[in-house]
């Protein structure tokens, strides 16, 4: 498919990573807003502008909380390292070009469509390194036996990990004013964040009543490469790109996300009929 088309009025938009958890958000966002959406690698395109979906994780550890798009990325896992890489080429290049960049530090995705389209499905062997909500929805679902949570003996209030859950509706959105207020050699740098942050004890406990299970957990030693508390300050956002995160109730995101769950027991398979 021939990416770059003229056409009156339309705005061309291309996606990489499109087959994905959250790209597969975003894309059905940016058609339900009349964009014309390609998904397709970059190179070769002469793509002007770039929406880059980045993590909190290029920050490692900070010293002082919340995190601002100030404070010093010292990424500690691999995937912090990864994105802090593609980072720091995406701003190399964008100095010897005019493109239109925007950088886009997100925290810890939760939720799903809320219209029920498009929820999380990970392959069988990438379910034990997924996010937490969906860990908590297979135990839910008898998948797996029990829940594992990795660290109670962290500096936070009850132990664990504490982290800034933010639903991937709002994560869309922030990429959607993103690309509206995109600029030709312009680069903003944004922290896509709740600004409160909720530890993994409470989310669990969110999760049991989403999901009405009181599902088993088994607390164990600590993860490597997991830090004690990351959550966001989101305030450059909020006022250089009018975004403010609405679907902040833990539970009901994860309640929506579960709703999806249940009447798609085998991801993007077979899909059952739930009883209201």
């Amino acid at each position: 498919m021939q990416f770059s088309r003229h056409e009156p009025g339309v705005t061309h938009v291309l996606v990489t990573g499109g087959a994905g958890y959250i790209g597969s958000h975003a894309t059905l966002r940016l058609l339900k807003d009349s964009y014309r959406v390609t998904i397709v690698a970059m190179a070769a395109h002469g793509v002007k502008t770039l929406i880059y979906s980045s993590t909190c994780a290029t920050y490692g550890e900070p010293e002082k909380m919340p995190i601002t798009e100030e404070t010093p990325q010292l990424p500690i896992n691999p995937y912090g390292k990864a994105k802090k890489m593609a980072e720091d080429i995406i701003l190399d290049f964008s100095k010897r070009s005019n493109m239109a960049v925007m950088i886009l530090r997100y925290f810890n995705v939760i939720g799903s469509d809320p219209e029920g389209r498009l929820g999380e499905a990970p392959r069988p062997e990438l379910r034990e390194h997924g996010r937490i909500s969906g860990a908590c929805f297979d135990a839910a679902l008898g998948v797996i036996p029990g829940l594992k949570v990795k660290g109670t003996d962290y500096s936070t209030s009850d132990g664990t990990c504490i982290r800034d859950y933010i639903d991937v509706t709002d994560l869309v959105d922030a990429h959607v004013k993103a690309l509206d207020k995109a600029k030709p050699s312009k680069v903003g740098i944004y922290n896509v964040g709740t600004g409160k942050g909720r530890s993994v004890k409470e989310f669990v406990e969110a999760c049991k009543k989403a999901t009405g299970v009181n599902i088993k957990v088994d607390y164990l030693e600590r993860r490597p490469g997991d830090y004690a508390e990351v959550y966001s300050d989101p305030s450059k956002i909020n006022h250089e790109l009018n975004w403010t995160a609405r679907y902040t109730d833990l539970q009901e995101s994860l309640s929506i996300a579960w709703r999806w769950q249940k009447s798609h027991p085998n991801g993007y398979g077979t899909r059952s009929v739930m009883a209201v």
